[in-house]
């Protein structure tokens, strides 16, 4: 599934991961760590497998953002339960952000989801900064609660597909 955006005159083009873009999203990934460092429940071994975790599996996906020809961007979306989804790795460049590239991201992974029969999409983040937050909510998503998990605080959204209304049918 590919999808263009016009946004500030930068064309985003959203496409499923290829093994050539393993080194970016490496580097997306240590980008996106709060202050550096991974939390003890977060071994990253999906980023390190994305075919095997994400790709293998009809219900799951891992796309990647290009802006001018160069990966910007990632977001993967996998099984929770049999009707929610989970949201992972949304990560975008800093000097990328306000281009729509995480809201066509986003988008992304939530026409994947409505297209593959889901009720619900889960994500979390440990950011507590309005900017996240105000993505989120101007991308439909509700929060859900603040929570402590071992090594962190944690911010849950969730966004109901079946009280959707606004969006594409697939």
């Amino acid at each position: 599934m590919a999808e263009t955006e016009q946004d500030n005159a930068l064309q985003i083009d959203i496409r499923t991961y290829q093994p050539e873009d393993q080194p970016t999203v490496d580097d997306l990934y240590v980008n996106g760590l709060l202050e550096g460092a991974i939390s003890p429940n977060d071994t990253g071994a999906d980023i390190d497998h994305i075919a095997e975790g994400y790709l293998h599996d009809e219900r799951a996906n891992f796309w990647v953002a290009e802006a001018d020809g160069k990966v910007v961007g990632m977001i993967g979306v996998a099984p929770d339960t049999d009707h929610v989804a989970e949201i992972r790795r949304l990560r975008v460049y800093a000097d990328c952000w306000g281009k729509g590239i995480r809201t066509a991201l986003l988008k992304t992974a939530v026409a994947f989801c409505r297209h593959h029969g889901y009720l619900k999409v889960v994500l979390d983040t440990r950011y507590h900064r309005g900017e996240a937050m105000q993505l989120f909510e101007d991308n439909g998503f509700q929060h859900h609660r603040d929570r402590s998990v071992p090594g962190k605080e944690q911010i849950e959204f969730f966004f109901d597909i079946y009280r959707d209304h606004g969006g594409e049918e697939d």
